[in-house]
């Protein structure tokens, strides 16, 4: 593992942001999820060092996704020896991700791989595996969350968006107090040579 040093300032603010984000409950129930999907067997403790240092080699992650959606590259992933080495692990945890997005878990929503090696945002991790088991339910492979919405396009018609062009709504806003000089709110800023 590496070893980094000590966040201060505005890098600690933002990593106990991240570090009160995590929700205990909600790691639980994704590592459940995992372990009924994959049929491993492992600790479902929903505290982050639990769920860091089960996911940690990205093999189970890899093993969740063949699951999800049978593939030969994270076949040959899981078959072969677990990875010790980080960059070995690394790599498992890129095909992992790489696997997540194929699968329609959307770009914002994916984990850098020092997210889960370096435990450095561990929450990151959990909506992206929150992320996935929305598309999982919603693809009908028993998943976890909400469901996803459905796209819902409308058609109009040219004398429907016609009509719509006449309207002025009142969140338009208005013009009262505007001149060709630009709008003045109250007093200007009187500046001193």
């Amino acid at each position: 593992m590496s070893h980094r040093a000590t966040k201060s300032g505005f890098a600690a603010e933002a990593q106990q942001k991240n570090i009160d984000k995590f929700d205990e409950n909600l790691a639980a129930e994704i590592l459940q999820w995992i372990q009924q999907t994959t049929g491993e067997s492992f600790s479902t403790a929903g505290n982050m060092n639990n769920f860091g240092e089960v996911l940690k080699n990205g093999i189970l992650l890899c093993k969740l996704m063949n699951s999800l959606a049978p593939s030969s590259q994270l076949q040959k992933i899981i078959n072969g020896k677990v990875p010790t080495l980080a960059f070995k692990c690394m790599e498992v945890i890129n095909q992992a991700v790489n696997a997540m997005e194929q699968y329609g878990v959307p770009k914002t929503e994916l984990f850098q791989t020092v997210d889960l090696w370096e435990a450095q945002n561990l929450t990151a991790v959990l909506t992206c595996c929150s992320a996935v088991g929305r598309k999982a339910k919603s693809k009908g492979q028993g998943g976890i969350g909400p469901k996803e919405s459905a796209k819902n396009e409308r058609q109009f018609t040219e004398e429907q968006l016609r009509q719509g062009q006449s309207v002025i709504g009142l969140q338009m806003g208005t013009n009262k107090g505007a001149s060709q000089a630009g709008m003045n709110m109250g007093n200007t800023r009187h500046i001193m040579d």
